[in-house]
């Protein structure tokens, strides 16, 4: 099946932001979507919007560093629904540091959240879309994925992760499923509130508040890789503002 319309599509980490965005466009667009985050007073305040608007969304709260919770996702989007579209990876979090202040807790957060819980978001979904003989990944990376700065060792380690799991699993996927990495330049979202170290987290409210772009326009790169034709599979979309370096 082509284009949005009528497709299951769930996404992780749809409280607010990208994921947010997201859902919105593509409930717009006729998907079913189905919503995963912690918090769930916003998932539901964004089920009600989306319902609203006339679309059709339910949600469940979940923490993707539970395989568990990832599991349920899935199974409430096809007990709902009777199949799985699309599954979006895209809960993250950012704590940047440099090294030598030694938040490896924060790095332990950052492991567990952006590589496991892509990694629990396959395991759901996987065999699903192997019962199914359809079914798409679409996996939220970062510009940090393709080069690192001082910082972003760790954030960005956990991103080149996510493009090569992405790039070994469409490698394995064969002719019917698809694999997307969608990576995101400065992005205006809540990310940065992550961030401990007083000294960076102003560096980036300064750059976000300078030029980063909307939630929108990565919505925008994921609704593109998920209207193609079943057998067109984007493979990477890059989206990053003009004034990025």
């Amino acid at each position: 099946m082509s284009g949005i319309q009528g497709k299951v599509i769930a996404i992780t980490g749809a409280s607010g932001g990208i994921g947010e965005a997201a859902a919105l466009l593509l409930a717009a667009r006729g998907a079913k979507v189905v919503l995963g985050a912690r918090r769930s007073d916003r998932l539901a305040d964004l089920v009600s919007r989306i319902e609203a608007a006339g679309g059709e969304a339910i949600f469940a709260c979940i923490d993707v560093r539970r395989r568990e919770d990832l599991a349920n996702l899935v199974q409430a989007a096809c007990d709902r629904y009777g199949k799985l579209d699309v599954l979006v990876n895209n809960a993250g979090v950012a704590p940047l540091s440099p090294l030598d202040d030694l938040q490896v807790g924060e790095w332990e957060e950052m492991i567990d959240v952006n590589i496991k819980g892509v990694l629990y978001g396959i395991a759901a979904a996987l065999p699903v879309f192997r019962r199914q003989g359809f079914g798409q990944f679409v996996n939220i990376a970062s510009t940090a994925g393709l080069k690192t700065v001082p910082n972003q060792a760790v954030y960005s380690g956990t991103k080149f992760a996510v493009r090569a799991i992405s790039e070994g699993l469409r490698q394995e996927a064969g002719d019917k499923l698809r694999v997307t990495v969608v990576s995101p330049g400065l992005v205006w979202t809540d990310l940065i509130d992550g961030v401990t170290d007083p000294a960076i987290r102003e560096q980036l409210a300064a750059s976000r508040e300078k030029f980063a772009i909307s939630p929108d326009a990565i919505a925008r790169g994921i609704a593109f890789a998920i209207e193609q034709p079943a057998d067109v599979d984007v493979g990477e979309v890059v989206i990053r503002p003009t004034a990025q370096a």
